[in-house]
């Protein structure tokens, strides 16, 4: 594991001017501390936690902005603890730490709704470089003022993370708002699985595209449920996003 931050090309903080604020949970000592040393060169707040237990209370006494999450830790896994977080925050974005190396298990953090996952060992400029980019994703940075993408009578704004259809408030996953945000960004285009793959998680899964497909689901169930469709299958080429 590298132990030498890559230079900051441009500092990133919160919309409001505030220092990003990361979580990191794992329960190798020596691992938070090169953690907390990379986040806290590119000018973020880092709190860091060694169990499941203090990830939770520290989620909710900090509020970040991103949590970088190990799978494994003594007292229950990853994927509760992300659970447990987003009771309280449902678009918290989680990027999975793991010493799993399997394609299986990379695909499970991430269809239970992890935004990235990164297998151990790791550089810290790679997981600096995919915090960054989650965190101009989910919309924890400045946004741009031309921040409300608008399909028929769907309304997403990229800067408060507000999605409406029809005036009715819609709530998203951190993933599911990405997803949701490039279909919007590309009305009536027709875009395949290893695009979305691509713009959405930053990487592909080999071939394996039943993460495309479930996100998808998600969404229609938000979307579209009791609607008339906007998010539509074109067999063989990917799904198309289009005003009902």
């Amino acid at each position: 594991m590298s132990t030498v931050p890559r230079t900051p090309d441009q500092q990133l903080t919160r919309a409001d001017g505030s220092p990003i604020r990361v979580l990191a949970v794992d329960d190798e000592s020596s691992l938070t501390e090169l953690l907390s040393m990379a986040m806290r060169y590119e000018g973020w707040d880092v709190t860091t936690a060694g169990s499941g237990s203090d990830a939770v209370r520290l989620a909710r006494e900090v509020r970040p902005d991103a949590v970088v999450l190990d799978m494994m830790l003594p007292d229950f896994d990853g994927l509760e603890v992300m659970r447990r977080i987003r009771e309280d925050e449902p678009r918290t974005p989680v990027i999975f730490l793991t010493a799993k190396d399997a394609l299986t298990d990379r695909i499970g953090g991430l269809t239970a709704g992890g935004d990235d996952y990164v297998t151990k060992p790791f550089s810290l400029e790679e997981l600096i470089a995919r915090l960054r980019g989650l965190l101009r994703r989910t919309g924890a940075t400045t946004a741009n003022p031309d921040s409300v993408l608008v399909v028929g009578d769907l309304r997403l704004d990229e800067d408060s993370h507000e999605v409406t259809r029809g005036g009715d408030e819609i709530h998203l996953t951190a993933t599911e708002f990405e997803l949701l945000r490039y279909l919007m960004r590309n009305p009536r285009r027709v875009l395949s699985k290893a695009q979305i793959l691509d713009r959405v998680w930053n990487y592909d899964f080999g071939g394996q595209s039943n993460v495309v497909e479930l996100y998808i689901s998600y969404l229609r169930k938000k979307i579209d449920a009791d609607r008339p469709a906007m998010i539509h299958t074109m067999r063989g080429a990917g799904y198309v996003l289009k005003p009902a």
